[in-house]
């Protein structure tokens, strides 16, 4: 049997996830990784094979408590109007209390991908699929229900909603509006008929 390792391995991709969301795969060098990370260059290459290689753990760990937990905890609210609305004045909210407006680590590596990396081009699609999917079971379900209008397809949409998202993402980066950020999420969710829910930095 190997040596367990002696390190909280969420810790440490929670720490490494934090300085290539700041800085992005590029910016972020070893030192850097092994400063806030508190390991060594053997054990961060022993432990992740390679700095690529933590960069893809560090993204799937953000990915899985941000991104799946939020998914999943507006799936149980049981409205699909909330969990549209809940989705969207939330990646505001969040968007806007962050310090840095880095963005999404997601929509920031969907951004930088290149043919050169098919593997984390696939990532980056099947997770923008997740949320994809995330609208349209949504709008179905409204739909099915009469919550939301069914007078256009639940596919157009939910593939309108993720553009809408992806949009604010890249757009809180050097436009942290909140105005701004409202004003391109409202007239998505009054196509659905669903009011906009104010937040604690809603546009007065």
């Amino acid at each position: 049997m190997g040596r367990p390792r002696e390190f909280d391995e969420d810790e440490v991709l929670k720490a490494a996830g934090e300085v290539f969301w700041s800085h992005g795969y590029e910016g972020t060098s070893t030192r850097d990784l092994t400063n806030c990370t508190g390991l060594t260059p053997a054990s961060m290459y022993n432990a992740f094979g390679d700095k690529r290689g933590l960069y893809v753990r560090s993204l799937e760990h953000y990915l899985k408590t941000i991104l799946h937990e939020r998914i999943a905890r507006l799936d149980a609210l049981g409205s699909p109007a909330r969990a549209i609305a809940g989705y969207f004045r939330e990646v505001i909210d969040r968007s806007l209390s962050d310090p840095e407006h880095r963005g999404c680590m997601l929509v920031n590596t969907a951004l930088a991908a290149t043919p050169d990396d098919p593997e984390l081009q696939r990532l980056v699609a099947d997770e923008t699929a997740a949320i994809e999917r995330f609208f349209h079971r949504q709008i179905l379900a409204g739909q099915k229900s009469g919550e939301l209008p069914r007078q256009q397809s639940a596919d157009d949409l939910a593939r309108m909603l993720l553009a809408v998202v992806m949009g604010l993402r890249v757009l809180v980066r050097v436009r942290p509006d909140a105005a701004l950020l409202e004003g391109l999420a409202r007239p998505a969710l009054a196509m659905l008929n669903i009011p906009w829910p104010r937040g604690k930095r809603s546009a007065r």
